[in-house]
């Protein structure tokens, strides 16, 4: 599985508990949309997770920033991921950075606004933010594949583990 969280926007810890805790303990690898704000958020996920990818974003400190990049990609079971904040990318910018990246799934924060939407020939996942919601519902994503590896289900739920949404593809 793949834990996907952002806008963490914390201090000193990570700010997980519940379900969130537990997807990121337990994922294969985490995918951060930045804004950890410092550097100690952000070595806290690096010490959780098997495996972490991560961008900076605009309320990140500059150390930090100078430690992430603004965009990562990697390959997880036979899709293409791209990975940006989000704060300087359009609709179109995001659609030609996975021209760019050969991507068939991007991941953006910034917003806080947790959603799963197609988006050209692929999935566009925003996983809200799971500490810092603003007036939306706190959220992450949870991606994972059927046992065939045919099938890719994201789902994003609160800390509570209630879903908020699903998408099958």
């Amino acid at each position: 599985m793949l834990a996907i969280v952002s806008d963490t926007h914390g201090t000193d810890d990570p700010r997980l508990e519940g379900r969130t805790l537990e997807a990121v303990d337990g994922a294969e690898r985490v995918v951060h949309a930045g804004d950890f704000t410092t550097p100690a958020v952000y070595d806290a996920f690096d010490d959780r997770a098997a495996r972490l990818t991560a961008v900076h974003g605009n309320n990140d400190r500059p150390e930090l920033v100078d430690r992430l990049p603004d965009v990562a990609a990697f390959d997880w079971r036979g899709h293409r991921f791209v990975v940006a904040h989000g704060h300087e990318h359009t609709e179109t910018a995001l659609s030609m950075l996975a021209r760019q990246e050969d991507a068939d799934v991007v991941v953006v924060g910034h917003s806080h606004r947790p959603a799963v939407t197609e988006f050209g020939d692929g999935l566009l996942i925003n996983p809200g933010s799971h500490a810092d919601p603003r007036q939306y519902s706190p959220a992450h994503a949870e991606v994972k594949m059927d046992d065939r590896g045919e099938e890719m289900r994201v789902t994003l739920r609160r800390p509570d583990g209630a879903t908020v949404s699903e998408v099958c593809r």
